[in-house]
């Protein structure tokens, strides 16, 4: 581990700022996961911003709903949804207490506890593809809705905390159109990656679901 490294807990004051100013900022901290077999540490490789109700792409565009109320709470908490009938994503929710922004996880790096991440993700062909999606990430991880509201700087033995981790180098930062995101939120600029990293996972445009017939 790099001498830079900075296992310090990000303050909520972190969180407590713009989701534009967050997202990107997020890059190269860590993410702990504490499990009952033992903690998983991801650095953050990859992002989306999404800026609640006047953002069409996110789910408090039409308010608040049952779904999506810890998206409203205060800054530094998590945001966990279930998609496709399928999958968990993992969000990091900011800005102030009554504005529902948050930060979605796309990708990282699992730099401890990958032996844990396996059992999990054992479709995974190696180990760069452990959490390389927010799917996959969540498996990896073993998020699921249990985890919605979960105060990530509060009580250290909380199940997530996020690090200080290494500041990534600014040359290393990229940002482009969301993945998957459809309509009047398709072009904005809110996902953010650092360049090189394996763990990235691919742009996709969006593509309207087909409906049965």
């Amino acid at each position: 581990m790099s001498a830079r490294f900075d296992r310090t807990p990000l303050p909520r004051s972190f969180f407590d700022r713009p989701v534009l100013s967050v997202a990107p900022d997020l890059l190269g901290r860590t993410l702990v996961r504490t499990t009952d077999e033992g903690p998983i540490e991801l650095r953050i490789t990859e992002v989306e911003a999404y800026d609640g109700e006047t953002d069409p792409g996110s789910h408090a565009y039409r308010g608040r709903t049952a779904r999506n109320a810890s998206m409203f709470g205060p800054p530094g908490h998590a945001y966990v949804y279930f998609i496709y009938g399928m999958w968990f994503s993992l969000n990091l929710e900011c800005g102030p207490e009554g504005k529902a922004s948050g930060v979605l996880l796309r990708a990282g790096e699992i730099t401890t506890g990958a032996e844990l991440a396996r059992k999990r993700r054992l479709s995974a062909r190696n180990d760069k593809e452990l959490a390389k999606g927010p799917a996959r990430l969540a498996t990896a991880l073993d998020v699921t809705r249990a985890l919605d509201g979960t105060d990530l700087c509060g009580d250290p033995a909380s199940p997530l905390t996020v690090l200080t981790g290494e500041e990534p180098a600014p040359d290393l930062l990229r940002t482009g159109p969301r993945t998957g995101v459809g309509g009047d939120g398709a072009h904005h600029p809110w996902r953010f990656w650092l360049y090189g990293e394996p763990t990235v996972s691919p742009y996709r445009a969006h593509a309207p679901r087909r409906r049965s017939t």
